[in-house]
């Protein structure tokens, strides 16, 4: 039987108290061989060398003037490391880690034998028990189970990745008998629980202060050099970083062109209103539109924005937008 995957867009408060997402658009490099530590700890701005079969650390990998390709999940799995990201990131951040790799031993592939789903809510914990007998926590964010690697991610809803391959999953997923969505609704998880989501727009623009990779614990400062770790300790210690990554709601203004369910595209203006006039103050990065009509935005502001700003789309100016609160802090 054939695994139904629901085209619903539900809006954050509708979503149901558990549920499944099958995740097409997210994919991995994976590094292996006899040097994979060493070398991507000289690459990557999260300190590899404290990860070990159980722990997951969120990361980026940038290019020499410190600009992101890639903003990823590092686990280990079986014999190699695993960065998790959106596919759309996969080849530039594939193609400047292959540059460096030919002097060192190591084999960088894209993980195309490899299925992503998320188990996502309430009773997310109770079915993996009951699946796999083990269930990965905080203290434990990474449980291997023979073939099946199981990722705590927690958040505002706890989230489980679940990771094998393209042939176990879906048997597995419609067992549990539970509604299952598209990459949509990760989107939307992502975006209010402030994970940066790049796509290839966006790739190569921002430090990874501007995408508060530094509130995420993202970025080592205590690890020593890697690519562009010089531009990223100049934004953290001489206060040089002037944005901030945002989550804005609001409701489109126009109507739903059917051929194109989401009329915002990454890299679209968002504009502050200054008196009578409207100044560029950021772009999108990633934006849902829920069958309701509610709008969720993740953009990159200027980071100095009064909560009570006006904000507004350039190409839709009907359609007005306010900040939503990170679940976390900006001021450290």
């Amino acid at each position: 039987m054939t695994l139904s995957i629901s085209s619903a867009l539900p809006a954050i408060e509708q979503l149901p108290d558990t549920f499944c997402i099958q995740l097409t658009q997210l994919s991995a490099i994976k590094v292996s061989g006899e040097d994979k530590t060493p070398y991507l700890q000289g690459q990557l701005t999260c300190d590899i060398n404290n990860s070990d079969l159980h722990s997951y650390l969120p990361g980026a990998h940038c290019d020499a003037k410190g600009k992101v390709l890639s903003a990823f999940r590092f686990i280990n799995r079986l014999d190699s490391h695993l960065l998790i990201q959106p596919s759309s990131c996969l080849e530039q951040s594939m193609t400047a880690l292959l540059k460096f790799g030919v002097f060192a031993k190591v084999d960088i592939t894209a993980s195309d034998d490899l299925s992503f789903y998320a188990l996502v809510g309430a009773e997310a914990s109770t079915i993996i028990q009951q699946k796999f007998g083990q269930v990965p926590d905080a203290a434990c964010q990474v449980v291997q189970c023979e073939n099946t690697t199981l990722v705590y991610l927690g958040g505002q809803q706890p989230r489980y990745l679940l990771i094998d391959s393209a042939a176990s999953l879906p048997d597995l997923i419609e067992q549990v008998s539970l509604p299952v969505y598209g990459q949509g609704v990760w989107d939307l998880l992502e975006i209010h629980d402030g994970f940066p989501i790049l796509s290839a727009p966006n790739l190569a623009l921002f430090v990874p202060q501007m995408l508060n990779l530094q509130a995420l614990n993202a970025i080592s400062f205590t690890k020593g050099c890697y690519i562009g770790q010089e531009t990223v300790a100049r934004m953290q210690y001489l206060g040089k970083n002037k944005r901030a990554l945002f989550t804005l709601t609001g409701s489109l203004a126009q109507p739903v062109d059917p051929f194109n369910t989401v009329p915002i595209a990454p890299g679209d203006i968002i504009e502050q209103r200054l008196g009578e006039n409207w100044r560029k103050v950021g772009n999108v990065l990633m934006a849902h539109h829920s069958d309701n009509g509610a709008l969720t935005i993740q953009g990159v502001l200027a980071k100095d924005l009064e909560p009570s700003v006006q904000l507004r789309l350039k190409n839709q100016p009907a359609t007005e937008l306010t900040l939503h609160p990170l679940p976390y802090s900006l001021s450290a």
